[in-house]
């Protein structure tokens, strides 16, 4: 048996198919997978993200921790509540996760972190806040759902007190901010608008129905992985690990060398990489052929061979999607091996699609 987040029961009723997702019991449907996406590219969705690490950093020293923590630079936040998204290495400069950092006040910082990297995560930074004298306190009293779609920011803040609405739906782009005992950010994994909203965990069910009474559908992670794909988003463990660095990982712009002075943890290794020039790429492809992408198919390029780390069939292009590492060059087609034949994919730049509008043809 997983772990269970504070709604289990309630996906039990709704009659939800549970699956293990990084030792956790998630829903990853409720009726139709294809009509839980279509949901939220159209209207709302809300998706149970409880499974995610909450974690509170607090100290003087916060921001110094959190400069040399990860390889984004969190001395760009000076609003309260604006979020940072990085990854956090180890010293080879591998991907130990990715994450979101909201800026607090100087002392105080919040991190989101990965489900299936949570005991890993919070070892690493509590070994390394030691140094800084800063207190870690993981956030299990909290739930978290992430209600997303161009309908959704208008539907969420139907659950909010009336004069925290107009506060929420002004919030900007990647900002996040305290409403009550509610912690209410404009962030999202699906490429649509929405919230993301941490709760106490004892007002999550209540949350979850009254949201379904505002006509926002249940939805559940194998909608959650499509949309997050076609909008051009890693997933931790498919994408990305400990054995591949950012800038194979299409991930450069999560890493700040500017100012040159600023030590985190892997920046040698990835001056190295930035000097030398990174030996392969993650690439998107559309399939040209009939077929559907998938993990670990091995892909033909010019000047080597790679593989899939995400494919998928895209419910909104009605094509096979897919992210692929790649030895890096000019490449404008490869053929992907599925089954033993070999069908033929273009390349291009993600994201496939975003706010419901399909960006490649």
């Amino acid at each position: 048996m997983g772990r269970h987040t504070p709604l289990y029961d309630l996906h039990r009723t709704l009659g939800a198919r549970l699956v293990d997702f990084g030792g956790w019991d998630m829903p990853v449907q409720y009726a139709s997978q294809i009509e839980e996406h279509h949901a939220v590219r159209r209207a709302a969705g809300v998706f149970d993200v409880s499974h995610m690490c909450v974690v509170d950093l607090t100290g003087a020293r916060t921001r110094e921790f959190l400069r040399y923590l990860i390889a984004n630079d969190v001395g760009k936040l000076t609003r309260a509540g604006k979020a940072l998204y990085s990854c956090m290495l180890n010293e080879t400069g591998g991907v130990i996760d990715d994450l979101i950092v909201y800026f607090l006040t100087d002392a105080a910082f919040r991190l989101v972190v990965n489900a299936g990297t949570r005991d890993k995560d919070l070892k690493w930074i509590r070994r390394h806040a030691q140094d800084f004298g800063v207190e870690v306190r993981e956030r299990a009293d909290l739930a978290m759902l992430a209600v997303q779609g161009p309908q959704a920011r208008q539907k969420a803040v139907g659950l909010l007190a009336a004069g925290d609405r107009e506060r929420a739906l002004a919030l900007p782009a990647f900002v996040g901010a305290q409403l009550a005992d509610w912690f209410i950010a404009r962030t999202g994994y699906t490429g649509e608008d929405g919230f993301e909203m941490m709760l106490p965990a004892g007002h999550a069910v209540d949350a979850w129905l009254a949201l379904n009474a505002l006509g926002v559908v249940s939805c559940g992670l194998g909608a959650r992985d499509t949309l997050r794909l076609e909008a051009g988003m890693n997933l931790y463990g498919n994408d990305m690990d400990e054995s591949t660095h950012p800038f194979e990982s299409g991930l450069g712009w999560t890493v700040a060398l500017e100012p040159a002075e600023r030590r985190f943890i892997g920046r040698e290794a990835l001056q190295r990489v930035k000097a030398a020039g990174s030996a392969r790429e993650l690439i998107g492809l559309v399939l040209e052929d009939r077929g559907v992408l998938r993990s670990h198919q091995k892909v033909i390029a010019p000047g080597g061979t790679g593989e899939i780390t995400s494919g998928t069939f895209s419910p909104t292009l009605e094509r096979s999607i897919a992210f692929a590492r790649i030895p890096s060059g000019p490449v404008a087609r490869v053929e992907v091996d599925i089954r033993g034949k070999l069908l033929a994919a273009r390349r291009v730049k993600p994201p496939f699609v975003r706010a419901g509008k399909a960006l490649v043809s």
